[in-house]
């Protein structure tokens, strides 16, 4: 744009909530209160549903204190939701713009969210309203395109690895369940579930096995696996993504009763239990699942606070291009070493994002694909903040 923009901000937080979306929305309230050219900062509840609505709030009303404190709360402050715009949408959406003079739209969230912020962009330019549009990344899947990495995913990856650590421990102390399934979240990329492969320090450590989406499972080999495994060790515990698939490629939890989401996605449960039962019923063993559900994305408590700093980072990049006149982007996160760890922020077009998933490479995933390699936990590590806590065994002497 020739001449920048000036007028009021708006931005909304969708999807799945995390540990660091509401630093993202920190990084975009304190950045935006800096630049005179944004007169009052939005926020829309409930999403993009709820700008809509006209449901917003003035955020430059709240107390500098509760700002900051964003950084260290976990989940979405302003409500989350997954309503996909439609052609019946636009001229509601337009009319509130107008109406609100706003001038800066930011959008907080995952794939689906990088196609309502293209949306917007595309909306905003057709009705001729000088708009800057400005997606900031979130998913603990970190499955978006054109980022290193996801805000979001780090603090699930910490929250996973730690739960392999004491799950692994658990069954050591009382193996009533000599097989442990714990499922995680992760539709059609298996980033989180191969993070569950950075709890392990030695042979014996969990996890013993890792199912990804990205490779069918060979449900002959798995039993042998957790066979062998129980036989040498009286346990096995495997970190289980939620879309893994059979040697058919189907869902492992597959039914023609699976709900669909607004975009279309399949609502993922079962895997874990389904694979329990398989390896009861070809291997005598009992197994079971564990499933942390939606506590792994948003577990505070656990969080990475390399993470959280960078969430709060891409906010601000937001609307630093925001106001520099830029539209139709995304913040991206652009690692430039990984020892030391270094990361700053870049910028892709929100069309290249799009409806479009990152998953794991080939080289990530071992050859019998029931493991991740080296490659992935040199990427992953530096993700998860501080290193991971040290347990100890009794050495157990006879007495």
């Amino acid at each position: 744009m020739a001449a920048r923009l000036k007028g009021n901000a708006v931005v909304g937080q969708s999807g799945g909530p995390t540990a660091a979306i509401n630093s993202s929305l920190a990084g975009v309230i304190q950045e935006a209160l800096a630049h005179p050219e944004i007169e009052h900062v939005y926020g829309m509840l409930g999403a993009i549903k709820g700008l809509l609505d006209g449901r917003l709030v003035d955020l430059g009303r709240e107390t500098p204190s509760v700002v900051e404190g964003l950084r260290r709360t976990p989940s979405s402050a302003l409500g989350s939701g997954r309503h996909r715009l439609g052609q019946n949408d636009y001229d509601r959406l337009a009319a509130v713009l107008k109406a609100h003079d706003i001038r800066f739209f930011f959008y907080i969230g995952g794939n689906d969210s990088a196609d309502t912020t293209m949306q917007v962009s595309r909306l905003a330019a057709e009705v001729g309203h000088e708009m800057t549009v400005i997606g900031v990344p979130k998913t603990v899947d970190n499955d978006l395109v054109e980022t290193d990495h996801c805000p979001g995913y780090g603090s699930a990856a910490r929250y996973t690895a730690l739960a392999m650590m004491e799950a692994g421990l658990d069954s050591e102390a009382i193996a009533s369940y000599p097989v442990k399934i714990i499922e995680v979240m992760g539709r059609h990329a298996g980033w989180l579930a191969a993070a569950g492969a950075l709890a392990r320090r030695e042979e014996r450590d969990a996890p013993h096995l890792v199912y990804v989406p990205e490779r069918p499972i060979d449900l002959d080999r798995l039993c042998e696996d957790v066979a062998a495994l129980a036989r040498r060790q009286g346990r096995v515990v495997i970190s289980l993504a939620e879309g893994a698939r059979g040697p058919d490629g189907k869902y492992l939890s597959d039914s023609s009763a699976a709900q669909l989401d607004a975009f279309g996605h399949r609502q993922m449960a079962g895997a874990g239990d389904a694979l329990a039962a398989l390896v009861e019923a070809r291997t005598g063993i009992r197994a079971r699942c564990d499933r942390p559900g939606t506590l792994q994305r948003a577990s505070m408590a656990l969080a990475s606070r390399t993470d959280l700093a960078e969430a709060y980072e891409v906010g601000r990049a937001a609307v630093r291009a925001a106001t520099d006149g830029l539209s139709g982007y995304m913040v991206t996160l652009v690692r430039e070493s990984s020892s030391p760890y270094v990361c700053t922020t870049g910028l892709a077009r929100v069309e290249d994002v799009a409806n479009r998933e990152k998953h794991l490479p080939a080289e990530h995933v071992n050859e019998a694909g029931n493991y991740p390699t080296e490659a992935f936990l040199e990427y992953a590590r530096p993700l998860i903040g501080d290193p991971l806590p040290e347990f100890v065994r009794l050495a157990k002497i006879p007495v």
